[in-house]
């Protein structure tokens, strides 16, 4: 089977006084759309994967997730389109949930693993698939130069130069193929990623492995609210805003803190008045699935 379908990522306009007073325009670009599950930068970092596995005959998608990973539902639901066969290490114990029962519907078969095996994620492939001569190994995140080649491949879909991209990091995957994307084509754009873990400007490091060549870019590192997975009544008191007022939904893990970010700077006069910024919805709106409790207490 052909790994690709039309990418459907239409921009948006976000319409708030915040901007109109501050003389911005900011916009949307819907990666959300792309799929019902592999959706946003998912379905990106798996494209140029799923030809690899295909072009070496791999039949056998192996790939690493905690027990709330997008990417794991993603990569069950791309096999189950593709053709493929997948097993999901999930780490930490033995749990059930509305993610895991939906990477199970598509197939996936769930290895439930020690956190210090999953450390390790080469060796916990080899340990358990060196036999398997039809598995390919996908690691956490999709992360590698594969997946950010997919990324990279979002600049040529913008109708515009923006002066600002922002995006949420969570492996620096993402950010590194729009960077790539970006200088490739020698644009200006300033690029900001907002790391949605904790001290993140480690990411920095992972980031400019995937560069193609050295560039300039913004790490964000305040809008971590504690961690990964970590919210408080802040953030979702902003995100269940947002949704309301555009009809976009959004998540509080990745989606919801980029956006944070960039109002909060726009209250901040980070920008010059004029400028034209795009925020990067990277999908992973199944991750409401983990935190339906964190709304219903606000």
């Amino acid at each position: 089977m052909n790994i690709d379908f039309e990418i459907f990522s239409p921009i948006h306009q976000i319409q708030h006084q915040l901007f109109d007073e501050q003389g911005l325009k900011v916009f949307i670009k819907r990666d959300d759309m792309i799929h019902p599950v592999i959706s946003g930068n998912k379905w990106r970092k798996l494209k140029y994967l799923l030809k690899q596995a295909q072009a070496e005959n791999k039949t056998h998608l192996v790939t690493f997730g905690g027990a709330y990973s997008n990417h794991l539902l993603a990569t069950a639901a791309a096999a189950a389109k593709f053709g493929f066969k997948s097993t999901g290490f999930v780490r930490g114990e033995e749990v059930n949930n509305d993610t895991l029962f939906l990477c199970r519907l598509h197939g996936m078969n769930l290895i439930f693993t020690d956190r210090e095996s999953y450390s390790d994620k080469p060796a916990l492939f080899k340990r358990n698939f060196a036999k398997d001569n039809n598995a390919f190994f996908i690691d956490e995140g999709g992360a590698s130069a594969l997946a950010t080649k997919g990324c990279s491949e979002l600049i040529d879909e913008l109708p515009e130069t923006y002066d600002h991209i922002f995006c949420a990091c969570g492996t620096g995957t993402t950010a590194a193929g729009i960077i790539n994307g970006l200088s490739e084509r020698k644009l200006p754009t300033q690029f900001h990623g907002i790391p949605v873990l904790k001290n993140g400007e480690f990411l920095r490091s992972d980031i400019d492995n995937f560069l193609e060549r050295p560039s300039e870019y913004h790490l964000q590192t305040d809008y971590h609210f504690g961690g990964y997975g970590k919210v408080n009544d802040e953030l979702i008191k902003f995100v269940k805003q947002f949704v309301a007022e555009t009809g976009i939904l959004i998540e509080p893990i990745y989606t919801g803190k980029m956006l944070y970010a960039l109002y909060d700077l726009a209250t901040k006069n980070y920008f010059k008045p004029g400028s034209r910024i795009l925020a990067i919805h990277t999908g992973g709106i199944w991750g409401l699935l983990g935190m339906k409790d964190k709304f219903t207490k606000i």
